[in-house]
């Protein structure tokens, strides 16, 4: 069994900054904190992109500095609002193709984890142009085995308008280089939604999680009566959280979690044992 675990979009702003009324550096801390607890025994975690909300190299210091002290294998992605010169320059060790893109890949077992960078400079949309698409031929061409793909944007639009309008502009020809692949592609991980969901894109599974700082509210979106959606697009301060995605041979099982969650535990069987007998008195009268 491989367990990854997936992060996504922690807008980690400067000293002493905050975001949105939120501080994205603390909220990076505890689910580190809540992934070390739970999860240290993950083969991976995965971060897929927007690491920086304004991409300055102090925000980049701050986000390495707490991934460095956890310990925990890692690899960074990037995604709109991050500025990759300033991300390879800052972040040790950062991923880096031949090209000078934030993209490259990894064998965990059986399974190859391919990482896209999809980065378009100059706009908030998503792209795999002809460069990034031939290197993505050549590797999957070069491998054998089930295949993990993570990126940024999304490949499919999701029902929100203003995000689908900054999705990846080049989601036919990303299907192209996967459709000879097809039987071996097993999920396909993005971010950028800042929304825990999932389903299918062209017959392919994927999942997208929440943001670490803020999410996106669905108020006034996933209107389907043809009324139009608003423009705007509305955040929210709901809790920060991460996905587990546990992959083996015959399955692949994707488990949200919510972090800063402070509701208290209980046992089931406990109260279940409770109500059973408060049920079979009031039976009894």
């Amino acid at each position: 069994m491989i367990k990854i675990v997936h992060v996504s979009d922690t807008h980690v702003v400067a000293e002493p900054h905050r975001l949105y009324g939120l501080d994205p550096r603390e909220r990076l801390s505890r689910t580190i904190a809540d992934i070390r607890a739970n999860h240290e025994d993950a083969d991976l975690c995965v971060v897929t992109g927007d690491l920086a909300h304004w991409g300055e190299a102090e925000a980049y210091d701050a986000f390495a500095e707490r991934w460095a002290a956890a310990g925990l294998p890692a690899v960074f992605l990037i995604g709109n609002h991050d500025d990759r010169e300033v991300f390879q320059a800052s972040v040790p060790g950062a991923m880096v193709d031949e090209d000078g893109f934030v993209q490259g890949a990894r064998r965990i077992g059986d399974l190859t984890c391919l990482f896209l960078d999809t980065v378009t400079p100059g706009s908030h949309m998503g792209s795999l142009c002809e460069r990034r698409r031939a290197r993505l031929t050549r590797i999957l061409a070069e491998t054998s085995g089930d295949v993990a793909i993570f990126l940024h944007h999304p490949p499919l639009a999701v029902g929100v308008a203003p995000m689908d309008a900054i999705a990846l502009v080049d989601a036919d020809g990303l299907a192209a280089v996967l459709e000879p692949h097809r039987a071996r592609i097993r999920h396909l991980f993005f971010g950028h939604l800042h929304r825990p969901i999932s389903g299918t894109w062209r017959g392919w599974p994927f999942s997208g999680t929440r943001g670490v700082n803020h999410q996106l509210a669905l108020d006034g979106h996933l209107r389907v009566d043809g009324r139009p959606a608003s423009d705007d697009i509305v955040g929210s301060r709901e809790p920060p959280g991460y996905a587990v995605a546990l992959i083996d041979d015959r399955s692949t099982v994707v488990h949200f979690v919510d972090v800063l969650d402070d509701d208290a535990r209980f046992s089931l069987v406990a109260e279940e044992t409770v109500g059973r007998g408060y049920a079979l008195d009031m039976g009894a009268e």
